[in-house]
């Protein structure tokens, strides 16, 4: 197994075939010969800064009934709430105090926002802090709309495509939803000039370790900017609800594969992780990730943005969740930074 991970550190691509059998013969010391090496190639990189992320959870409407989605459309349960212009800026303002170059403006698909509403939010957001990124992950929007929110000044967009495998998508989501249409958002979106980030639940129901090879492979052939993965965590009020979550130890382990894949990409260090295990964060920068992203949403609505159960932080200040992230990033070794944290390409 050591060989094939020195052949990814050396080359960046493995077989399908050897994907496979990584992922099916891991165990703690290759996973710990995989970490090593995922930390030398990501200091390399990024030396040992870790970058922030202001994320602002601005709306839980959704029109989607994504079966793993707490905030899906048929969760009567689901407590609403969107965010106007002004407390949305005054997120921003709390969290640029507090050392944030980067705001994730992130939200179900609600369609009360329109390309209008979203672009006069984002140049707001670019006119108030103009050295600051914005980063959106609102699903999917046509290229039009993708577009005027880009004119508009922002930097970044981020849309998991949960599984990169046609059958597993379509026992994931509702039937109106498409594999090939969330991939050519994708496309669209780094047509478009954005720096992009896709993803996938590690874990989630009916997931074969041949749905994790495909998931690599489509990483590698997009090659994004960004890549979030965190282990699937079930939500008491979805159909999935009585699934077994994704587990701490398969995530990490794709956490090194990915940062081996693609030396430069940027790798965040999920709440998820953090969600189900007390230093998951930690663990996720020492196999290899470089982002954190604390909330700054207004402590009222935290724990109405449940995608999934027990979730971390819905009580803390923002001040708190900055503070408590430092001290654990600087427990490892580690230093959270005040920088827009761009790709290096970007750079």
């Amino acid at each position: 197994m050591k060989q094939l991970i020195d052949k990814l550190y050396e080359t960046n691509s493995l077989s399908p075939e050897e994907y496979k059998v990584l992922i099916d013969n891991r165990n703690p010391d290759i996973a710990e010969y995989l970490f090593e090496k995922a930390r030398e190639v990501r200091i390399e990189n990024y030396g040992y800064d870790v970058y922030i992320r202001g994320l602002i959870e601005f709306t839980n409407y959704c029109r989607n009934d994504c079966f793993y989605c707490g905030i899906r459309k048929s969760n009567q349960k689901a407590e609403r709430y969107r965010l106007t212009k002004e407390q949305i800026l005054e997120c921003c303002s709390v969290g640029y105090d507090l050392g944030f170059r980067t705001f994730v403006l992130q939200g179900g698909e609600d369609e009360y926002y329109t390309d209008e509403i979203l672009a006069d939010i984002i140049r707001a957001v670019k006119a108030s802090y103009p050295d600051c990124a914005v980063t959106l992950s609102i699903g999917e929007r046509s290229y039009e709309s993708y577009k005027a929110f880009f004119d508009a000044g922002a930097d970044r967009y981020l849309l998991r495509h949960e599984t990169a495998n046609e059958e597993h998508y379509r026992k994931l989501h509702p039937k109106y939803l498409s594999l090939k249409n969330r991939k050519q958002c994708l496309y669209n979106l780094k047509e478009i000039g954005y720096q992009v980030g896709c993803g996938f639940m590690v874990g989630s129901p009916f997931q074969t370790t041949d749905c994790l090879v495909e998931d690599l492979l489509f990483v590698k052939e997009l090659k994004p900017h960004m890549v979030g993965i965190g282990p699937f965590i079930p939500h008491h009020a979805t159909p999935f609800a009585g699934k077994n979550a994704g587990t701490l130890e398969l995530t990490l382990f794709l956490l090194g594969i990915i940062r081996l894949m693609l030396p430069d990409v940027l790798l965040p260090a999920t709440t998820a992780l953090g969600t189900i295990h007390p230093r998951g964060r930690e663990l996720g920068i020492l196999a290899g990730a470089n982002v954190v992203m604390p909330n700054l949403s207004p402590k009222d609505t935290r724990k109405k943005y449940m995608l999934y159960d027990n979730k971390i932080c819905t009580g803390d200040e923002a001040a708190e969740c900055i503070c408590c992230m430092r001290k654990r990033m600087e427990s490892i070794g580690y230093r959270i930074t005040v920088s827009r944290g761009d790709h290096k390409s970007i750079q």
